[in-house]
């Protein structure tokens, strides 16, 4: 999110998500990085994973990260590079790929944003990313000598107790 508390705001994101039945909850640092895809002047983003167990299915979990984005204040109709309080993207879901008119799994983006990889990587970097052949680590290695990785890594912050 850019809009707000961001960091109270995942704080009782991943409470409502918890409620929900997301379980053994572990969250990443919070990295802090310009606004891609945005109109010039919109506030940097503040970015962070969260990895948990799941019982339910893709949809159901789908269904409540929007209903959880819809109670941080986001409209539940908005623009895909607007400014928001809170942006839940399902990155993985086991081992599943799949591609509907809703939903792609694993997220279409992620394996070549640093805003997502680095924060990936410090819960998840041994894990295969579905659908590469290669694991988190493995990817986020390609990007180590580039100026956005240091960017983006300078730009770490701990997740709030």
């Amino acid at each position: 999110g850019n809009m707000g508390d961001v960091l109270r705001t995942f704080k009782t994101a991943l409470a409502e998500l918890e409620s929900g039945g997301l379980s053994s909850i572990r969250t990443s640092s919070v990295y802090r990085t310009a606004a891609v895809g945005c109109k010039p002047g919109t506030a940097d983003f503040l970015n962070a994973v969260a990895a948990g167990r799941w019982n339910g299915t893709l949809a159901e979990l789908h269904a409540l990260c929007k209903k959880t984005e819809v109670a941080s204040g986001r409209p539940g109709d908005h623009a895909r590079f607007d400014s928001r309080t809170l942006d839940i993207d399902i990155i993985f879901f086991g081992d599943l790929v799949c591609s509907d008119a809703d939903l792609t799994v694993p997220h279409r983006e992620a394996a070549a944003r640093l805003f997502v990889l680095i924060p990936l990587a410090e819960l998840l970097g041994g894990c295969n990313f579905p659908g590469k052949g290669r694991t988190v680590g493995e990817i986020l290695r390609e990007f180590k000598n580039t100026e956005e990785y240091k960017l983006v890594s300078a730009a770490r912050l701990p997740f709030p107790k």
